[in-house]
């Protein structure tokens, strides 16, 4: 897929099982939402293959509608509907959906039901757009950034609701850029870098993809990073440094403790083990300012 002359989507090849949550990953820009917009049938691509439980999205959109619930990333509703207005709407384009007061209830809808849509935060906007997306019980939803400007509790009655979908043998794909989400949610977790697929696998699969690290966090800010034979060190953030390579052993871990006496950084914690999902995907697509989210 090309805009111009970028190319945003490049041989990506994948494939997803039914019954998994399974979560797009990528920064901003790298083809997450023109993947996904693809497969959900609103964009036709330029070269290649597409298949949705066995149909083509864009030649067979009639026949895959019925069985798919999109949650995009902003907008789906009029201005002035209210939230009920819409899910009862929405409700009668269905053969069998879900009862609207159910959704209200599971998502706290009630609170802004008579709400126009365009008054709503934008915590509601998520929460009701999930809701439209569920209405029609689908066999394959897809939901990119399901969980931005939620709160907490909204947050995690998102997660239980995704949970119980797969349970109930649907499958979901999500784009995040929330990787505790994903790696709290996700069976499998596929990481695109300018258009192409570069990682995929279960989040202990692709944390054991780096075998072992030591990772820092100090009390106070690190002002400077030590430099050690045969090591990566990358700054997760202003008081987090993940050591990675050839030299992670004991030894080293003997002589961050050294550095840190020297430098007067006090350790609020210091660990050996497995690399987690955010230092993985820091890895394969660098560690720039861009957020994980994000359009194209």
């Amino acid at each position: 897929m090309r805009y111009g002359d970028k190319v945003a989507v490049d041989h990506l090849s994948l494939q997803i099982p039914r019954g998994v949550i399974a979560a797009v990953l990528g920064r901003n820009g790298v083809g997450k939402t023109t993947t996904l917009e693809t497969c959900e049938g609103y964009r036709r691509p330029q070269q290649g293959t597409v298949r949705v439980l066995g149909l083509d999205p864009v030649a067979q959109h009639h026949d895959l509608t019925p069985h798919i619930g999109v949650m995009l990333q902003e907008g789906g509703a009029w201005g002035g509907v209210r939230a009920t207005e819409m899910l009862t709407h929405l409700a009668r384009l269905h053969a069998h959906p879900l009862p609207v007061d159910l959704l209200v209830d599971r998502l706290s809808l009630g609170e802004c039901g008579r709400t126009p849509y365009r008054r709503l935060s934008g915590g509601q906007k998520q929460r009701l757009s999930l809701a439209m997306a569920l209405i029609g019980r689908p066999e394959l939803l897809f939901v990119d950034e399901p969980t931005a400007g939620m709160d907490v509790a909204a947050r995690h009655t998102t997660w239980d609701l995704l949970r119980e979908l797969r349970e109930d043998g649907a499958t979901v794909v999500l784009t995040t850029h929330y990787l505790d989400e994903a790696e709290a949610l996700a069976d499998e977790v596929h990481i695109i870098d300018a258009g192409r697929l570069v990682a995929s696998g279960s989040p202990s699969e692709l944390g054991a993809l780096a075998a072992t690290s030591i990772r820092l966090v100090g009390k106070q800010p690190l002002t400077a990073l030590p430099e050690f034979t045969a090591v990566r060190v990358d700054a997760v953030d202003e008081r987090t440094a993940v050591f990675t390579g050839e030299g992670v052993t004991m030894g080293l871990l003997a002589a961050i403790v050294s550095w840190c006496e020297e430098q007067e950084v006090t350790p609020e914690t210091l660990t050996f083990g497995q690399r987690d999902l955010e230092e993985v995907f820091l890895s394969l697509t660098g560690s720039g300012d861009d957020a994980v989210g994000g359009a194209a």
